[in-house]
């Protein structure tokens, strides 16, 4: 009786632990997050907003490339999962919207919820260069 309420236990526990391991969420999008201006109002220019992009990217593991003026191509490789955003952008606001992925249960809806832990630290990450670049365009 006791090895069976054990056994009973130990294999709620490896459903729990199973269930939270393969969790998927809505997917994250980020839609048109605003750019702040310098003091006095002075916007920054494509080319810092670009600036701050490229290197958030690079910081959390993002490989970056230029599409065209205001898009960014964002891929991200980790063990056996890619995920690919692109990353529009302006001198007013930025958007970073799903493209692709491998091996994150994409279904045309939700996601591994790991992919958007990733799509926030890159949101952070570019929100934090865009400030830096605008304190260093006093």
């Amino acid at each position: 009786m006791k090895a069976t309420r054990t056994l009973l236990v130990m294999l709620g526990f490896s459903v729990l632990l199973l269930m939270t391991a393969c969790r998927t969420s809505q997917v994250r999008n980020v839609d048109l997050a605003p750019i702040p201006a310098a003091s006095g109002g002075k916007p920054l220019t494509m080319t810092q907003v670009e600036k701050a992009i490229t290197l958030a990217g690079g910081e959390l593991g993002w490989t970056t490339s230029i599409q065209s003026p205001g898009v960014i191509l964002a891929t991200l490789r980790l063990r056996d999962h890619y995920a690919a955003v692109n990353i529009t952008y302006s001198t007013v606001n930025y958007s970073i919207n799903y493209k692709d992925s491998t091996n994150l249960k994409y279904d045309g809806k939700t996601i591994h919820s790991n992919y958007n832990g990733w799509i926030e630290n890159l949101d952070k990450a570019i929100r934090r260069n865009l400030a830096k670049e605008t304190y260093d365009n006093k």
